[in-house]
């Protein structure tokens, strides 16, 4: 028969047997399908700054980046990610031999834990945590060791107590991601220090995720943790520019750390997508150099719409945990009668035109997830007062 072999073997890296079509895949389908409004999948629907649109423009016309680009990433863009990671932070890197750009943090990601991860390492990683991580981490051959962020006092809150006492002899790396998705925890000083310190001691390597680095509301800052004590020489630091600017088909990321952690990524990296996004990464040079008060403006506009949303999923029932940072927004569906989070969203776009994504799907802890359910609030206003009027019967 067409597509049989004669081995009994599975097609698949059993490495990967666990993952099928992503959660967002499924959603998103459904939502076409409804015509539903898609609040499930974390991207804007609108585009970002037009001078930063048109230099990509302008790239393409000048001719700058649509042959491969340096392996490294441009000079132009690595040189203004090195200039904003000291305008922001007082951190200061080599762009030439501590600054690897990639094809959005992703690549990033997966480069990073394929470098530094031999099978049989564990890694620990907070759950609910991004879906790639996991396979990323099986695809090195790594073993996951998740530590739950759990719920109170309005957040969700990491137990150091735990941590540290996931941590053995095995453990190769932490893999850190603040501002958080898909709860929206940013990370406290007393809480980065804390991780400092058991990195430190234990001599540990970590990989940030800061890609929500920009969107940080309220009293909450976001403090990279290579500023801390002992942590530049072990950390690998991920930035994104689709989540600052709003150009997420664009797949321009990069990490800063040391030039022998940058070295080795760069081994793994290279065999991933060797380059990619060209004139992107001119136009994301030049994004980086915006002044302060777009940052700032982004910020504020994101956050009068957490806020739209958030007064919204409350007044049609849910538990609101108001996010510090990123643009998600978890709710807990048990008071509206609901414990099944899968269910609840494969059933909403029928009963309300609204699709979210089932956080169980971010858990190794599948129970601990159950009954969260996370919202994307980077749409247009328009957008969330519809979802928010759609959402209203579930109050009912």
């Amino acid at each position: 028969m067409a597509g049989m072999t004669s081995s009994s073997r599975p097609l698949r890296n059993r490495r990967l047997a666990e993952f099928g079509t992503t959660i967002f895949a499924e959603m998103s389908a459904l939502a076409l399908h409804t015509g539903s409004i898609n609040l499930g999948q974390g991207f804007p629907d609108t585009d970002g700054p037009e001078e930063v649109r048109e230099a990509a423009v302008r790239a393409l016309r000048d001719g700058r980046g649509n042959q491969y680009p340096p392996g490294p990433g441009v000079p132009e863009l690595r040189t203004a990610i090195a200039a904003h990671q000291q305008r922001r932070y007082g951190l200061s890197y080599d762009p030439d031999t501590e600054v690897l750009v990639t094809a959005g943090a992703t690549e990033a990601i997966a480069a990073a834990l394929l470098a530094l991860v031999e099978p049989g390492d564990e890694v620990i990683a907070f759950e609910p945590y991004y879906d790639s991580y996991a396979a990323c981490i099986a695809m090195a051959g790594g073993t996951r060791v998740p530590v739950t962020l759990r719920p109170g006092g309005g957040r969700f809150r990491l137990d150091l107590d735990e941590l540290r006492a996931a941590v053995t002899d095995r453990t190769r790396l932490l893999l850190i991601n603040t501002p958080h998705n898909p709860t929206g925890t940013v990370l406290t000083r007393e809480e980065l220090a804390a991780i400092a310190e058991l990195a430190v001691e234990r001599d540990l390597l970590v990989v940030t995720d800061e890609v929500y680095e920009h969107l940080v509301f309220d009293d909450a800052e976001h403090l990279p943790l290579a500023t801390f004590p002992g942590m530049r020489e072990r950390t690998v630091s991920i930035g994104s520019a689709g989540k600052t600017f709003s150009f997420t088909g664009w797949k321009v990321g990069w990490l800063t750390s040391t030039p022998a952690l940058v070295t080795a990524v760069r081994s793994a990296k290279q065999y991933l997508t060797y380059v990619a996004s060209g004139p992107f990464q001119y136009a994301v040079a030049e994004a980086l150099a915006l002044p302060d008060s777009y940052f700032a403006a982004f910020r504020d506009d994101m956050l009068v719409k957490r806020n739209l949303l958030a007064a919204g999923l409350a007044e049609a029932g849910f538990e609101v945990f108001e996010p510090a940072g990123t643009y998600f927004i978890t709710t807990d569906i048990r008071p509206l009668g609901e414990t099944d989070g899968f269910a609840f969203c494969r059933a909403l776009p029928e009963r309300a035109g609204v699709v979210a994504i089932p956080n169980a799907v971010f858990y190794d802890h599948r129970e601990a997830g159950a009954p969260f359910v996370r919202f994307a609030f980077c749409k247009r206003t328009e957008v969330l007062q519809e979802a928010v009027k759609r959402l209203k019967s579930l109050a009912v």
